[in-house]
């Protein structure tokens, strides 16, 4: 490469504005059609797991405290989604859902990385219980 060339590099890009954006000031929307994390409706859901079978990162588990009260818990491990939408594809009742809306997922521990869906007492229960 030549001095001269580079000098005229440097000099122009003196001159320029910088090409950065002022992330976290100033926020861009998400692309259209954008995967983020899973939302999960409660109401729609049965307990059928086919999510969970259907999810190629083994990222969510589905724990049914009771089928006939419809009492489930979701768990949702962020760190191993591959966020292909496998699982909303697969649910047959639509509870599950990709949101745009969520995606800065950095957290400092791996405990940042677990979601739980469900009712807070259920989601209690289930942490209580020792491990088989």
């Amino acid at each position: 490469m030549k001095i001269g060339a580079m000098f005229g590099d440097v000099l122009s890009s003196l001159f320029m504005k910088p090409v950065t954006e002022k992330y976290p000031k100033v926020r861009q929307d998400p692309p259209k059609r954008f995967r983020g994390c899973i939302d999960w409706d409660a109401e729609k859901c049965t307990g059928c797991g086919i999510c969970a079978m259907d999810c190629p990162a083994n990222a969510i588990e589905v724990i049914v405290i009771d089928k006939k009260e419809k009492r489930f818990v979701l768990q949702y491990h962020v760190d191993r989604c591959t966020f292909c939408a496998q699982c909303v594809h697969s649910c047959n009742h639509g509870c599950l859902t990709m949101k745009a809306d969520v995606w800065e997922m950095a957290a400092l521990d791996k405990q940042g990385y677990t979601r739980w869906f469900g009712e807070a007492g259920d989601i209690q229960y289930v942490l209580a219980e020792p491990a088989l």
